[in-house]
C-alpha cells in the first residue's frame, strides 16, 4: 500500500480521535489514549478476522501465529532452514498448509499444472518484495503474463539450440580452467563447493557480460562479489515473505544497502559491456537487441536488470546443484564407480573429454544429474503464484484458492513424496533408467516424471535449463575423467546436508575433498 494512503490511516485518523479526548484528559494523555486505543482496536480487529472462520482460507490448517502474521514464518525460517520447516508443516498438517494470513503451500503433485501451467496464475508479490518494487522489473519479477511472454522472446532466442551451441566454447574454456585449478591442488584438502562456485561465476560472467570474474585463476573472490551477494540474498529473503516491508524500507537512507551494493556491481559491469560493444554472442548480445531481432531496442535499465538476473540465477543455482551431485556420488561409491565407468567408455584415456560430442549418449550421467536435482532442487520451497486482481479465485487441484491468496508448490516436498517416487529419500539414479525402460528391475516402482520440477513448470519456468544441463554434463564428465575424488579425512558427510540453507535459492556449505589425478 502506498505511503500517501497509509500515512493518513496511521496518523490522521488517530489524531482526530485524540482531539475528542484532549478536552477530558489533557493534551499528552489524550494523544496517548487516542493513538493507543486506535492502534489496539485496529490490530485486534485484524487478528480476530485472520483467526476467524470468516477468513477466505480459514479452512486450511496451519500454525496459529502464522495465520496472524507472515513475520512468524520469517522468524522460523530466517536461519535458512525453510525447506525443513515446510516438510515438518506438511507432515503435521497435510498436503495444504496455511503459512501466512493469505498464503498456502501445497505438496500435491496434481496441483502443479493448474497452478503453474498455461492456464495457471502469474507470479505473486514475493518477487516485487525481493526486487524492491522496481519501476522496470527483471524477467523473473514480471507478474503480467502478456508482458512476460513478450519479454521472454529475447531469452528464448538466447537459449535456443543454436545459441546454446555457440556457448559450447565458453563451457569448454571454463571447465578446462576448473580442471587446471583442481589439478594444481591435488593431494590438498580443498572445498569443492567453493571451487564449483568459482566456476559458475566465471562462466556466467563470460556468458552474460563477455567476461567479468576470474575466481578460478585467482583462487578466490578478490572483488568481494560473494560477500555482497550473500548479504543481499539474506535481506531479500525477508522481503520475499513480507513484500510490503521493502516498499517502505527502501525509502530509508541505508534501508537496503546490501541490495543496492549488489545491483551497483552488476550495473558497473553492464556499463563496461555497453561501452565495449559486442565482441561475441554473449547473453547481452540478445538482451541488448544487438542481433536486431526486435524492432525497438529495450531500455538500458531493463537490460541491466535482466543481466543481473541471469548472473545470479545461473551461477548460484548451478553451483549448488553441482556440489550436491558430487556429494551424492561420493556418498554412494557404487554410483561413483558406475558413472566413472560410463565416462571411461565414451572418453577413454587419451580421448578429449572437453569434446562435447558424446554427452547426449551418456544415459547414466543424465540419471545422476536428474536424481541430484530431485533430492536437492535449487529452489526447494517453490515459486509463489497469485491471481491477477479482479480475476477471482480458482480450483487448484482439489483445493479452492480465493483471490487475494498466494500459493506455492513446495518442490522438495513433492520430490520426496513416496506417492511420486519409490524410496524418496534414497539417492538412486537407476530409477530414471528403469522408468525409461533402459534398465530392468524386478520390483514395480512408483515414478511420476511430472512430479519432477527442479526448473519450475509452465510459461514461467527456467528458460536456461538446457544450458544448465549441458554445463553440468560437461563439467562432471571432464572432472570424472581427469580426477579421483574422496571426502577429506575426518570429514562427516552428514554435515553437508546440515549446512544447507534455503533462502528461496539454496546455499550449500563446505564440501572438503581430496583430488588426485587419474593415472
Amino acid at each position: 500500500m502506498r505511503l500517501d494512503v497509509v500515512s493518513p490511516l496511521l496518523l490522521f485518523v488517530p489524531a482526530v480521535v485524540s482531539t475528542l479526548l484532549i478536552s477530558h484528559f489533557g493534551a499528552l494523555t489524550g494523544l496517548v489514549l487516542g493513538f493507543s486505543t486506535y492502534y489496539t482496536t485496529l490490530l485486534s480487529s485484524i487478528v480476530i478476522y485472520r483467526l476467524s472462520p470468516f477468513h477466505p482460507i480459514a479452512q486450511y490448517p496451519g500454525p496459529l501465529l502464522a495465520k496472524v502474521s507472515k513475520f512468524y514464518h520469517v522468524s522460523k525460517t530466517y536461519s535458512g532452514k525453510q525447506q525443513q520447516y515446510m516438510r515438518q508443516l506438511h507432515d503435521r498438517y497435510g498436503d495444504i498448509v496455511r503459512i501466512g494470513p493469505n498464503e498456502v503451500i501445497i505438496r500435491d503433485a496434481s496441483c502443479i499444472v493448474p497452478l503453474l501451467g498455461t492456464q495457471g496464475w502469474p507470479k505473486g508479490p514475493m518477487y516485487e518484495g525481493r526486487h524492491l518494487w522496481p519501476v522496470i522489473p527483471s524477467l523473473v519479477g514480471l507478474r503480467d503474463s502478456k508482458e512476460h511472454q513478450r519479454r521472454r522472446r529475447t531469452w528464448t532466442r538466447a537459449f535456443s539450440t543454436a545459441a546454446v551451441k555457440d556457448f559450447d566454447p565458453v563451457i569448454q574454456h571454463r571447465v578446462h580452467g576448473l580442471g587446471e585449478g583442481l589439478g594444481a591442488r591435488q593431494g590438498e584438502v580443498l572445498d569443492l563447493s567453493e571451487w564449483l562456485g568459482f566456476f559458475t561465476y566465471d562462466f556466467m560472467g563470460d556468458l552474460v557480460y563477455g567476461g567479468w570474474t576470474e575466481m578460478m585463476r585467482e583462487g578466490g573472490d578478490r572483488d568481494g562479489l560473494w560477500k555482497v551477494l550473500n548479504a543481499g540474498t539474506k535481506v531479500c529473503f525477508v522481503y520475499e515473505h513480507v513484500p510490503w516491508l521493502s516498499y517502505y524500507v527502501k525509502k530509508l537512507p541505508r534501508g537496503v544497502e546490501a541490495i543496492k551494493k549488489m545491483r551497483a556491481l552488476a550495473f558497473s559491469q553492464a556499463e563496461k559491456r555497453y561501452n565495449s560493444g559486442s565482441t561475441s554472442r554473449d547473453l547481452f548480445y540478445y538482451l541488448g537487441n544487438e542481433d536486431g531481432a526486435e524492432k525497438v531496442n529495450p531500455p538500458k535499465p531493463l537490460v541491466i536488470s535482466d543481466g543481473l538476473l541471469a548472473m545470479l540465477a545461473g551461477a548460484d543455482t548451478t553451483s549448488t546443484v553441482l556440489a550436491s551431485i558430487f556429494y551424492c556420488i561420493l556418498l554412494h561409491p557404487e554410483a561413483y564407480k558406475r558413472l566413472q565407468a560410463e565416462v571411461d567408455k565414451f572418453y577413454p584415456p587419451g580421448e578429449d573429454s572437453l569434446d562435447l560430442k558424446h554427452l547426449h549418449e551418456m544415459q547414466y550421467l543424465d540419471a545422476v544429474i536428474m536424481e541430484g536435482l530431485r533430492l536437492f532442487p535449487p529452489a526447494p520451497s517453490g515459486s509463489q503464484r497469485a491471481p491477477e486482481p479482479g480475476t477471482g479465485g480458482k480450483a487448484i487441484g482439489p483445493y479452492y484458492i480465493p483471490e487475494g491468496t498466494q500459493a506455492r508448490v513446495s518442490w522438495l516436498c513433492v520430490h520426496r513424496d513416496p506417492r511420486n517416487f519409490s524410496y524418496p529419500e534414497k539417492y538412486w539414479p537407476d530409477r530414471w533408467l528403469i522408468a525409461e525402460g533402459l534398465q530392468t528391475h524386478t520390483e514395480k516402482i512408483v515414478h511420476d516424471p511430472n512430479a519432477w520440477v527442479p526448473f519450475s513448470f509452465g510459461p514461467f519456468n527456467c528458460v536456461g535449463k538446457n544450458l544448465a544441463m549441458q554445463e553440468m554434463r560437461a563439467l562432471i564428465c571432464h572432472l570424472m575423467q581427469q580426477f579421483n575424488f574422496r571426502f577429506a579425512d575426518g570429514y562427516d558427510p552428514a554435515q553437508f546436508e546440515r549446512d544447507i540453507e534455503d533462502r528461496f535459492i539454496v546455499a550449500v556449505g563446505r564440501l572438503p575433498v581430496i583430488v588426485e589425478r587419474r593415472s
